[in-house]
This record gives structure tokens, sequence and C-alpha cells, in this order.
């Protein structure tokens, strides 16, 4: 059984101002009893959800609402300031590219890691390791390091790297950040094909329709905090009144 336990959950992290940004000079300031120059910003604001199997869930908000810092907390990939997150299941997140991925090394030698912290067998790394370079395309570049690579082939190899292991908890920034348009028709269809085994999806997207599409349910996040969280009409028709209410 996969499930997601989000209680009570709130992030900070501090921001120097520029008079402030300099480290020592922070710390010398501190040490004489003046300001230290460092503000904090609250990302997440006392948000809990839960989450069972079956349960497509679209997060939506304006910019800098915090639907990537929440993606990131559930994803793993930042600790919360308070509360707790629990979540129950093989965990893959298409929220950071290059995560695990050292850009010295070849491509070949880069398709392990990234597999093994996301508890990846060793039947499915060697999967992996024969699968990737086909469905990337990437040919001989496989053997070069990655620092060689293009954005877009850097996030071909992201990309196949998340979807060449099956997950139960999958977490995605936008539908889809794949490369090169030549390879999002390829990648659409891999990623449609991994969401239709995944139990559990969290979205983060500005597109209501596909929201409509794929989630059976919606939270709203706006300034850090839970607004709403419901079924997909009544939620999204809230912030569609909402948004457009402060637009007017």
């Amino acid at each position: 059984m996969a499930s997601v336990e989000i209680n009570r959950v709130s992030l900070e992290y501090p921001v120097f101002e520029m008079a402030g940004r300099s480290l020592k000079v922070s710390m010398i300031n501190r040490m004489r009893g003046g300001p230290a120059g460092e503000a904090r910003v609250t990302a997440l604001r006392d948000v809990s959800l839960s989450l069972k199997d079956g349960d497509r869930l679209g997060l939506i908000g304006t910019n800098g609402a915090g639907k990537s810092t929440l993606l990131r907390v559930t994803a793993g990939v930042a600790s919360p300031t308070r509360g707790t997150v629990n979540v129950q299941g093989r965990v893959i997140s298409l929220i950071e590219k290059g995560l695990g991925i050292n850009e010295e090394l070849s491509g070949d030698a880069n398709i392990e890691l990234p597999l093994r912290l996301l508890g990846a067998s060793d039947a499915e790394v060697a999967h992996a390791k024969r699968w990737v370079p086909d469905f990337t395309g990437l040919g001989d570049f496989m053997k070069l390091p990655v620092r060689t690579y293009s954005d877009g082939m850097k996030a071909r190899l992201s990309f196949a790297i998340c979807t060449a292991i099956e997950g139960d908890v999958l977490i995605l920034d936008e539908w889809l950040s794949a490369g090169d348009l030549g390879f999002v028709e390829k990648a659409e269809r891999q990623l449609a094909d991994v969401l239709g085994r995944t139990r559990i999806l969290v979205l983060a997207s500005h597109s209501l329709d596909l929201l409509r599409h794929a989630c059976n349910k919606i939270a709203w996040i706006e300034n850090g905090r839970l607004m709403q969280i419901g079924p997909v009409d009544q939620v999204l028709n809230a912030y569609i009144e909402a948004t457009t209410t402060k637009v007017a």
C-alpha cells in the first residue's frame, strides 16, 4: 500500500539582504550586536494532507505560492522546519533535473547512482543500463562526460533515468520537462505508461485542462498555505473565482 501523510508542515529558509549577503560580514555584525542582514521566508505554512492508493492530486496556485516547495518536501528533497512527512512506497520524482548526476562522469557511468538513490535493485539497474541509452538516442554521447551535453541532452538522460524503474508515488513539476521537441512525444508515451502503473500522483501545473484530465482531487496553495483541497471542479472553480476577483 502506498500513502502520503503530511502533517502540519511548515518550511522556512533564510534570505540575506543585500547589505548582509556576505556571511563573514553578517557574522561580524551579529557579534558586534548589529543586524545580521538576514530575513526568513516562509515557503509553507502549516500544511496537512493525506493521500492513498489511487489518488491523483493536482497542485494549483500562482507563481511562488509554494507548489514546488511542497513537491520537494513530499519527495524528501527538502526537510520541513516543522511538522512531519510520512511517505510509504518508492518515490519517483521529476522535479530536480540532474539529481544524483555527476557531470564529470559519462552518461553510462551516471545511470546507476541516481537509481540506487531511488532504491533500485541490481536487476533494475542492469535493465536500465540497457534501456536508457536506447531510449534517449544519445548514442556515442553516452561514453562522454555529461558536462559536454547540451541542456536538452541532459534533460533526456535525467528523464530516462527517473522513468526507468517503477515507483509507487510519482511527483511531477508540470507534466513534462524532457528536453528537445523531437523527444517530447516519445517521452509523453513513456510518462503515460509510468503513470498507469503508479499508485499515487502529485502533479503541480498551471494547466487547468491537464489537472481536470489527470487528477481526482486538487489542492489550492497560496502564500504557502493550503487554501482548499477536494474534488477537482469544486476547488478549480473556487481558485478561478478568487483569481478573477483579484485581477478585477
